[in-house]
């Protein structure tokens, strides 16, 4: 028995295999509720230091990128006193002694 032909001709779009990942997902049809079940913290989950990456109770944030820090990673800036991360702050070891600065205020010191 022969194949039979195609019924759409040449003029058919070729089916290709697409590869479907999170980005895919969350904007697609129920995308807002599935940001909420996979992106979302659970309630009295617990943080993690984005620089020592220890879970504990972070409660204070980087005044500059808004990344959890604990209490022993945070640096106080010495000009406008705002806390920040590792990342984001700058030592300056002058005659003064040792300052913490804060990316903001780095930019002005010179």
């Amino acid at each position: 028995m022969p194949k039979r032909s195609c019924p759409f001709g040449d003029a058919a779009p070729l089916q290709l295999k697409t590869r479907v990942g999170l980005r895919e997902l969350s904007r697609g049809v129920r995308g807002e509720e599935y940001r909420r079940e996979v992106f979302a913290p659970p309630v009295g989950a617990s943080r993690a230091c984005s620089s020592c990456v220890r879970t504990a109770d972070v409660k204070e944030a980087c005044a500059q990128c808004d990344r959890s820090v604990c209490q022993s990673c945070s640096r106080l800036c010495s000009c406008c006193n705002t806390v920040t991360c590792s990342l984001c702050s700058a030592v300056d070891y002058g005659d003064v002694g040792e300052q913490v600065l804060c990316s903001g205020c780095s930019v002005f010191e010179v």
